[in-house]
């Protein structure tokens, strides 16, 4: 819009200057009523509705209206600062330079402070984010400590029956042991028995001793199967430990 006169320069400075003044009181109250909603009481929880462009919680659109606001007030202000410029008389050129100036800086100060606001909000969304993340990790390491108690318990378990096992296997051993000793000492009747038909009947010497050495014999069959049976108990025994 170009200059063709002072009264029609001035009137449509006028027209411009008081639009950009009602656009201001606008945004004005947009930023407060931003502020208002950011300081009400909200649920802290991440999962809620994110906010568009950092605004307010629960009227996001506010934060948009007024950033449209303040950029039609900076278009504004760059055409006056144009028209003002082409005033010829100077006390008017310089009033109107003041009033657009002093616009300008208001309008910068809104939008300042909308966008501290803005970085305020964005702040707040990333801490509820980090909260919840925390709480999804702590709830997954109480998880995997529940997990672990399990594979304990179930260790714990598996250590009971191996030792019932293992001592099902030792009653096992000495129920044997308890065998081959009545065996061993129904031989050692039987022998003196043997020794004593022999005796009476007047076998020879060399009949003697050959029981004997089979008595030997026998006794060595005895001890080696208890033996035996001992070193099966150990080998079961490290084989479920």
């Amino acid at each position: 819009m170009e200059y063709s006169g002072g009264a029609g320069g001035g009137a449509t400075l006028s027209e411009m200057y008081q639009s950009a003044r009602r656009l201001l009181l606008s945004a004005r109250d947009g930023v407060a009523r931003v502020e208002r909603l950011a300081s009400a009481p909200t649920s802290s929880s991440y999962s809620s509705a994110p906010l568009v462009g950092g605004g307010a919680p629960g009227d996001p659109a506010v934060a948009e209206e007024v950033r449209r606001e303040v950029a039609q007030i900076q278009g504004l202000c760059a055409q006056m600062d144009r028209l003002w410029r082409s005033i010829p008389a100077k006390g008017q050129r310089d009033l109107w330079k003041r009033k657009v100036e002093q616009l300008s800086e208001e309008v910068d100060s809104l939008k300042e402070t909308l966008e501290k606001h803005t970085l305020r909000q964005k702040k707040r969304i990333l801490e509820a984010k980090e909260r919840a993340e925390l709480f999804e990790r702590a709830n997954g390491e109480s998880s995997h400590v529940l997990r672990i108690f399990d594979e304990e318990a179930q260790a714990l378990q598996s250590a009971h029956s191996s030792k019932r096992m293992l001592d099902e296997a030792y009653e096992t051993g000495v129920a044997i042991l308890h065998k081959y000793s009545d065996q061993r000492d129904r031989l050692k009747s039987a022998q003196r028995k043997a020794l004593d038909v022999l005796n009476t009947v007047g076998l020879s010497n060399s009949v003697l001793k050959l029981i004997e050495r089979r008595h030997r014999v026998d006794k060595w069959i005895a001890y080696a199967g208890m033996i035996i049976t001992i070193v099966v108990m150990i080998v079961f025994w490290r084989l479920t430990h």
